[in-house]
This record gives C-alpha cells, structure tokens and sequence, in this order.
C-alpha cells in the first residue's frame, strides 16, 4: 500500500478536522484524541463537505443536513445519509501524517 504525506501532527488540533487534496480528491483528516482518520471529504447523501462539520467523538456531522459518519470505517451513524464514506488508511511516522492512495 502506498502513503503520502499530506500534513503534520501539529496542523490538525485535537478534536478538529483538516481538509487536504490528495491527487484531484479531497480527503478530511479528523483528530480523534490524537488518533487521526481520513474519510473522502463528501457527504454521501448530497455531495456536501464533511470535513465542514463538527467533529463529535469519532463522528462527524455533515453540515448541510446532520447526517453523521463514522470517521474510523466511514459507515452512516445517522439519516439522511445512507451509504457509507470511503476511509482510507493512515499512519503517523514522528510528526508527519501519510495516507494511502489506494
């Protein structure tokens, strides 16, 4: 599996979300307790940017309708949304965050 480094530690407080652009795609980058999660930055039920929302535990909440998601699989906690978000692996390496591009 192949990593890029799309950001520092230090660029993503925790409890807060970092939208970055990997290729032509933008990723959410969520600190959750100081474990960090990427999900596709687009709401499944009508394109909205999630990485927009609030941040709550290991959920984020679309800020257009309330759907919610889990940031560590992607899958729908709550309507309206109902299909899951791509997750994509992460891993920490000292301060630099890398996610996969597969």
């Amino acid at each position: 599996m192949a990593f890029v480094t799309v950001a520092k530690m230090k660029d993503i407080p925790l409890g807060r979300v970092r939208i970055v652009e990997i290729g032509d795609k933008e990723v959410a980058l969520c600190n959750v307790n100081g474990a960090v999660f990427a999900i596709a930055n687009v709401c499944t039920h009508d394109d909205g940017p999630l990485g927009e929302g609030r941040l709550l535990g290991d959920e984020i909440e679309c800020p257009r309708h309330g759907a919610r998601f889990c940031v560590r699989t992607g899958e729908v906690r709550s309507l309206p949304a109902s299909v899951p978000v791509p997750a994509l692996a992460v891993k920490v390496e000292g301060d630099k965050v890398l996610v996969s591009v597969e």
